[in-house]
């Protein structure tokens, strides 16, 4: 939760500097050398948009499993590594990476990379997290918890037939013979 509460303040953040800058933004995307003009101004639209989505989403619901915004966030994510990555590679030279528009400008090094492998490696926690958190919570309830006796009509109207009983069977307890789901012990005949 914490984890999705930063990032959705710093994707909300970088989404506003952009905007306030957004008539500079498709020159800062320009210089990676990959798109220019329209497509420029497609990218920064798509990005702002993108990082406005997760952000607000991630402030406003960060105990939400939804994996929509993580997706989101995961393809924000791989667009700006991939920009930094093939302009660091080919040597360009970017003076603003552009990540809160024209505020907060540095210029493109192997800090933004570290910064973007951040980015990534989060992304993929937060897509690990929702499944192996379901697996656990579904290995638990299968375990500790109580599942609906199949009857088939083969009960004859027991008192045990609809009811729940643990999913685990262990041994007998008071409980499961006062529920019926244990037939009673023969008790000992009375003494004379």
């Amino acid at each position: 939760m914490v984890l999705r509460i930063v990032l959705g303040t710093v994707y909300t953040a970088m989404a506003i500097g952009q905007l306030a800058s957004f008539s500079r933004m498709p020159g800062i995307l320009s210089a990676y050398g990959l798109v220019t003009g329209g497509g420029a101004t497609a990218l920064a639209i798509g990005l702002i948009a993108g990082e406005l989505v997760c952000g607000i989403w991630f402030l406003t619901r960060p105990r939400s499993r939804a994996l929509a915004p993580v997706w989101v966030y995961a393809g924000v994510s791989v667009v700006w590594t991939v920009l930094a990555t093939q302009a660091y590679a080919r040597g360009l030279t970017v003076a603003n990476c552009g990540c809160f528009g024209t505020y907060l400008a540095q210029r493109l090094s192997w800090f933004v990379l570290l910064q973007d492998a951040l980015t990534l490696l989060y992304a993929g926690l937060l897509l690990r997290g929702p499944a192996a958190d379901g697996r656990r919570g579904t290995r638990r309830r299968r375990r500790g918890s109580a599942q609906p006796v199949a009857d088939h009509g083969r009960s004859g109207g027991a008192p045990h037939g609809g009811r729940l009983r643990p999913a685990v069977p262990g041994p007998p307890s008071p409980w499961r013979r006062r529920s019926g789901l244990l037939p009673d012990r023969p008790r000992p005949a009375a003494r004379r």
